[in-house]
């Protein structure tokens, strides 16, 4: 891999001349500058950006702290967050804190060593310190944190809505799942569900999970069937709950929608592919994280930002895991 001494060395320059030339800082002779960027050319060199962006006093770095890579709805918001700070010539560094307290901890100091200008973080923990203590603007993305700049979808509608369509569909023994306690849209979306259960008279149970990731989905798929055997209705946390929840079901004999219905929530590309295909509520992943990187740019470039909290809708996405009715119904 070439370096700043081999380019300095084909230009017949210093390395001075080089670092003026690559950092936009300083006068550089016009025929100077050319033999420059030949020599960058014809080594393919790539600068360090961290160097770079040190020399520069100016970062394009951000931060993106993820808590569950292996969840496939994480990604969708990635991905927006990453194409929209291309645009702008920003780079990411990531982390994947794995619900880890510590782990998050540990990368956001990662990320202020590497000199980044702005974090965008979907944390299990809003509130810890070390968000406070940051020099730096901070977005939540997938996170609602009070009084802090966030993105973020419906939950309280998203779980209404998947009430709604459940008992429309004929379930009235619901088993809603209750995502973590600590992560406010998890619970968003469970008080939202059982509003709607309550204001329809109807029995629920509620099977308390917490965590939001692959690790023991199945093991709370486990337990809602052993505790709640007429159970006719399961509302998921999320898809991978709920495609744990489908697999049990048809593990142990249950008919799918027949006599149990299941509705995820987020609507990751999995869900489309299961069998029978899974009905959810979605959230705009991918529009989430690109909202969520045109909020940090305006926060780093201090420009006028007319909401910091932003709040986006939800929608039924009707598949084979609930029955299905006439549209007047």
């Amino acid at each position: 891999m070439a370096t700043i001494k081999d380019v300095a060395a084909l230009a017949g320059v210093s390395v001075a001349t080089v670092s003026r030339v690559i950092n936009e800082r300083g006068y550089v002779h016009a025929d100077t500058r050319r033999k420059v960027e030949e020599a960058v050319k014809q080594l393919n060199f790539s600068p360090n950006e961290v160097a770079r962006s040190l020399y520069k006093r100016k970062s394009k770095l951000i931060g993106l702290l993820l808590p569950d890579i292996a969840n496939p709805y994480f990604p969708q918001l990635a991905r927006g967050v990453e194409d929209r700070m291309q645009e702008q010539e920003f780079r990411l560094i990531f982390g994947n804190s794995d619900e880890d307290e510590q782990k998050e901890q540990d990368y956001i100091q990662t990320f202020v060593q590497n000199n980044v200008v702005g974090v965008i973080s979907s944390t299990n923990y809003p509130h810890s310190p070390i968000y406070e203590n940051l020099k730096i603007p901070v977005v939540f993305l997938d996170r609602t944190p009070l009084d802090s700049p966030s993105v973020y979808a419906d939950g309280r509608e998203g779980g209404r809505l998947a009430a709604k369509e459940m008992i429309r569909r004929g379930s009235r023994r619901i088993a809603v799942m209750q995502g973590p306690v600590h992560i406010r849209p998890a619970q968003d979306r469970f008080e939202g569900a059982i509003e709607v259960i309550r204001e329809a008279g109807l029995d629920y149970r509620v099977v308390q999970t917490t965590s939001l990731s692959f690790n023991e989905a199945g093991l709370w798929a486990e337990e809602l069937f052993s505790k709640h055997t007429d159970t006719d209705g399961v509302i998921a946390s999320n898809d991978i709950a709920a495609t744990a929840v489908l697999h049990e079901a048809l593990r142990i004999g249950r008919r799918v929608p027949d006599d149990l219905q299941i509705i995820g929530f987020d609507d990751i590309p999995l869900s489309s592919l299961l069998s029978p295909a899974l009905s959810t509520i979605r959230q705009p992943a991918y529009e989430m994280g690109r909202e969520a990187a045109g909020l940090l740019i305006k926060l780093i470039e201090q420009a006028p930002v007319d909401h910091k909290n932003i709040q986006l809708p939800v929608k039924f996405i009707e598949r084979d895991t609930t029955r299905k009715v006439n549209s007047n119904g």
